[in-house]
């Protein structure tokens, strides 16, 4: 197969790719949390209790860039800002459901409890 060039990086098969957009810790938790509803900064860090503010802010912003969700900025004090998925960022819920059952199932194969 051969290799793939995106952003000056060289990617080895599609799926390395994809896990580059949505792979780690937060980019599926928060796009499954933004799955059928807009959600404000604050509800998203509430919702996502261990995910500091900066990180919270680098997610969004990639998430932003690659184009999985868009942000809306109102000229209000405080500031608000809210995020909503947008359709390419749809295409991916199917998948993150899949891991998501894949995930309950084999916590419950290798007995891994609830904290």
């Amino acid at each position: 197969m051969p290799d793939f060039v995106y952003d000056k990086k060289v990617y080895y098969n599609p799926v390395e790719f994809a896990m580059d957009r949505i792979g780690g810790t937060w980019k599926m938790p928060i796009l499954w949390r933004l799955r059928d509803k807009t959600l404000r900064y604050s509800d998203l860090k509430k919702d996502l209790p261990h995910i500091t503010h900066k990180m919270l802010s680098s997610v969004l912003r990639d998430l932003e860039r690659e184009g999985f969700v868009t942000r809306k900025v109102y000229a209000v004090v405080p500031p608000k800002v809210e995020y909503t998925i947008t359709r390419r960022g749809l295409k991916a819920v199917p998948v993150i459901e899949t891991i998501r059952k894949y995930g309950a199932e084999l916590m419950k194969e290798l007995g891994v409890k609830e904290k």
